[in-house]
């Protein structure tokens, strides 16, 4: 009798023992695989899987700070342009002549005849 004491004392004092933390670290795996699985479904549900397809051809258009960027993705190759308001010509530029693109699909350049220096 005195040996079933003994082990039921044993019992409760290892379970007060316990680091009260383990909880929260299994909290914090649940909460892991929770934030993982949303990301895929909305990345599902956007269709962005598409972007990491090599094969793909995507176009986005973006605003941050009040200026817009197009995203274009063809193949593995990825080009962000930026869009400004700005005029070609004017103060800001020099017209060095003019291209034409013949029916084959080779440019010409045909330069200006006169230039003017930039001083």
């Amino acid at each position: 009798m005195k040996y079933l004491t003994r082990q039921k004392q044993s019992k409760l004092q290892n379970v007060a023992m316990e680091d009260p933390m383990n909880g929260v670290a299994n909290l914090f795996d649940v909460a892991l695989v929770f934030i993982v699985a949303l990301l895929l479904s909305l990345m599902s549900a956007y269709q962005i899987l598409d972007f990491f397809n090599p094969e793909s051809e995507i176009t986005i258009m973006k605003k941050t700070d009040e200026q817009w960027r197009i995203i274009t993705k063809k193949g593995r190759k990825i080009k962000v342009k930026k869009v400004t308001n700005r005029k070609v010509g004017g103060k800001e530029g020099l017209k060095l002549g003019t291209a034409y693109q013949l029916q084959n699909g080779q440019v010409i350049y045909i330069p200006e005849e006169e230039i003017n220096e930039i001083e």
